[in-house]
């Protein structure tokens, strides 16, 4: 299993303490409010909601979407549609993405974003983050919808995984997943700080999510968890102040970092940063009980909760610049 973050247990037992500090997912810090359940929630089966499906639907722009248990579901599950395919995924990125291609007999390339319109003659299906995860990197919506268009007309994929793409509507391609070629995947965890509730959408044209939902069962998102996603998309007062507030804390991250001669890319949600000495940095911040995102000589931070975790990362990067000197 790939390495992600969000794992406290695993710090808490190697590390100790119990005032942790976890900004190592990119999630809102300061999430939806989970509304009350219905009386008979719990003892329904959860077929899906039309409800949950319109507001989705209003909320991303899409023509047709499938609620999944969280992108991951999506992320596991495309590979099996297709027969051996020529794959090519923006490099670095969301993990997960190359891992399951690579378990399907697929042949895969990764490149950089700046190269992904050279290599799109010389594959099936491409696979990006917009913005990426975990650099921000973006790529404008009308190259993607050329680019869905020309994989599409020799039976190809567009793979746009917007799970940061909130924050960033105007890179929203999700409304053109109608047409064949393209599919794109969102989700409530990021952005409304709802990754345990497990909910995510595909956005594709009709064949193809009946192919995704034909093989991923019945019953793959909890009733509980789609009457939260149904409130939260439907609730644009808070989503219109959630904006606000991460677009003003992105900014207070980034002045910090710049304080430690940083210069760190990113979206409102987390910034990451090149780091040579990424596994040091990282066991620094986790003797500190704040646990970070790390990668192959980066580190992505995402946004402190509250005052006395915005002072605690201060302190702790202070020290490490001093000791880095």
């Amino acid at each position: 299993m790939l390495e992600h973050g969000g794992k406290l247990r695993d710090a808490m037992a190697r590390f100790g303490r119990d005032d942790w500090i976890d900004l190592s997912t990119g999630l809102n810090p300061h999430g939806y409010p989970a509304p009350l359940m219905a009386p008979d929630v719990w003892q329904r089966l959860p077929e899906h909601d039309p409800a949950l499906l319109r507001a989705a639907s209003a909320y991303y722009g899409a023509p047709l979407l499938l609620a999944v248990a969280g992108t991951q579901a999506a992320i596991q599950a495309l590979p099996r549609l297709r027969p051996p395919s020529r794959i090519v995924l923006a490099a670095p990125m969301y993990a997960e993405h190359a891992h399951h291609w690579a378990m399907h007999g697929h042949t895969m390339r990764e490149v950089p974003h700046d190269a992904l319109e050279a290599a799109l003659s010389a594959c099936d299906v491409m696979v990006l983050c917009n913005p990426n995860n975990p650099t921000g990197a973006t790529v404008v919506p009308e190259r993607l919808r050329g680019w869905a268009s020309q994989l599409a007309a020799r039976g190809g994929w567009l793979v746009v995984d917007e799970a940061f793409g909130d924050t960033a509507p105007e890179l929203n391609v999700a409304r053109w997943s109608g047409q064949p070629g393209l599919i794109v995947l969102r989700s409530i965890g990021k952005f409304f700080g709802l990754a345990g509730a497990r909910v995510g959408f595909v956005a594709a044209h009709q064949a193809l999510l009946e192919q995704l939902d034909n093989a991923l069962g019945p019953w793959t998102v909890s009733g509980p968890a789609q009457q939260i996603a149904r409130a939260a998309l439907a609730d644009t007062d808070w989503q219109c102040a959630a904006r606000v507030q991460l677009t003003e804390d992105s900014a207070r991250l980034r002045c910090l970092l710049a304080r430690y001669g940083i210069t760190p890319a990113g979206t409102p949600l987390f910034q990451w940063w090149p780091e040579l000495r990424a596994d040091a940095m990282w066991q620094h911040m986790a003797e500190r009980a704040i646990l970070v995102r790390r990668f192959a000589q980066a580190i992505r931070v995402g946004l402190p909760p509250h005052e006395q975790a915005w002072q605690r990362l201060d302190a702790a990067i202070n020290e490490w610049n001093q000791g880095s000197q």
